[in-house]
C-alpha cells in the first residue's frame, strides 16, 4: 500500500461513518422514531455509534442543512418541529408537483419506465394489505419519484424527491389517522394514474395527480381540525 493509499483510508472510513449516522438519524427523524422537539446529544450519539464526535457532528450538519434538526440559542440541538402553521405552503408545492410530474410522465415516458412504476405500485399494494405504514410511505415515495423520473425533467424530480422526503413525518400522522384500516382507494388511484400515463393521456394524468394529492391534503387538514371542543353546561 502506498503512502497515498494509507492516508486516504481514514478519510474513507470517516466518510462512511458520517453517511451511516446521517442515514440512520434521518430515517429515525422522518419515521417519527425521534419525535419533533427531541434533544440531540453528540456525546450520547458518539457512544451509541462507537465513534468520535467529528463524524457525528458532520452528520448533524447535513441534517441541519435539510432542516431536520436545529440548534437553539443555548447551543443545544433538537429535532426540528413540524411547521404546522405554514403547512399550506408545503401542500401547495406538493399538489403542483404531483400534477406536473404525472403530466410529464404521460408525455415523455418510455416502456421501461412503466415496468419500474408498476413494480413500486405492487410493493405499495402489498404493504397496504399488510397494514405496514412505514413501508407504505417508502413505496409511495418511490412510486411517485419513479413517475417523476419518467417525466425526464431532473429539476422537477429533485424538487419532488425533497418534498416527498419532507412529507414523510406528515404522512406518518396521515396514515395513523386511519387507525391501520387503510382504504383500497389508495391502490386504485395509483392504478388509474398508471393507466393514464400508459395511454399518454396528459390531461387525465394531470386531473388524477391533482385529485390524488388533494385527497391527501384534505385528510391531513381534517386530522388537524379539532371537532372535540369542550362542551360544559353552565
Amino acid at each position: 500500500m502506498t503512502a497515498t493509499d494509507s492516508s486516504s483510508l481514514p478519510e474513507r472510513k470517516r466518510g462512511s461513518g458520517v453517511k451511516m449516522v446521517y442515514d440512520l438519524l434521518r430515517d429515525e427523524i422522518l419515521d417519527l422514531k425521534l419525535a419533533p422537539g427531541s434533544p440531540i446529544d453528540e456525546v450520547q450519539l458518539a457512544e451509541r455509534f462507537k465513534m468520535s464526535r467529528t463524524p457525528i457532528r458532520e452528520a448533524l450538519v447535513r441534517l441541519a442543512g435539510e432542516g431536520l434538526i436545529e440548534t437553539l440559542p443555548n447551543r443545544s440541538t433538537m429535532v426540528s418541529n413540524i411547521d404546522f402553521l405554514n403547512l399550506h405552503t408545503f401542500f401547495d408545492a406538493m399538489v403542483l408537483m404531483y400534477r406536473v410530474t404525472t403530466r410529464l410522465a404521460a408525455q415523455n415516458h418510455r416502456p421501461e419506465d412503466l415496468a419500474i412504476i408498476r413494480g413500486f405500485h405492487e410493493d405499495y399494494a402489498a404493504a397496504l394489505t399488510g397494514r405496514d405504514s412505514l413501508t407504505m410511505i417508502a413505496t409511495n415515495a418511490a412510486f411517485h419519484a419513479a413517475i417523476a423520473e419518467a417525466g425526464r425533467n431532473p429539476y422537477f424530480t429533485g424538487l419532488f424527491r425533497r418534498l416527498l422526503d419532507e412529507g414523510r413525518r406528515i404522512l406518518q400522522l396521515y396514515y395513523q389517522s386511519y387507525e391501520e384500516q387503510f382504504p383500497q382507494r389508495f391502490v386504485d388511484e395509483h392504478a388509474a394514474i398508471i393507466a393514464a400515463i400508459e395511454a399518454r393521456d396528459i390531461e387525465e394524468a394531470d386531473r388524477l395527480g391533482k385529485a390524488h394529492a388533494e385527497a391527501i391534503v384534505a385528510q391531513v387538514q381534517k386530522l388537524f381540525s379539532r371537532n372535540d371542543r369542550l362542551d360544559i353546561a353552565l
